[in-house]
């Protein structure tokens, strides 16, 4: 999402159809977020919407996506909810603080997980 065309960077709100705020207050920087399968098979989208969903493929913070979009984090957050809205994406709150103990057998599938790639 590069922001730019012929005539030059899109302005931020061009992008996000003139909303300054997303859909949901849910989206903090440390909010996970994937496609869902198929996702990127949808066709009314906007390219920046589109490139989202191709960068989502695999779990991704809400700060990445912006920094791989080049994109503001507010301007990320608004197509992340429209997405989200639109059961493109879905998104996994941050673990907190005070969250219980980590479940060993889900750290084993994540140790496993990593070994393989």
């Amino acid at each position: 999402m590069s922001g730019s065309s012929g005539a030059g960077p899109v302005r931020p709100y061009v992008i996000t159809g003139g909303r300054a705020a997303p859909s949901r207050d849910s989206l903090a920087l440390e909010t996970l977020v994937v496609a869902q399968d198929g996702a990127e098979d949808e066709i009314a989208l906007s390219p920046e919407c589109g490139e989202i969903l191709a960068l989502c493929g695999q779990l991704l913070s809400v700060a990445e996506v912006a920094a791989h979009l080049r994109q503001p984090v507010a301007v990320v957050k608004v197509l992340l909810g429209d997405l989200i809205d639109a059961g493109l994406v879905t998104a996994r709150p941050p673990v907190t603080a005070d969250a219980a103990q980590h479940d060993p057998a889900l750290l084993k599938e994540v140790l496993d997980g990593l070994r393989q790639l």
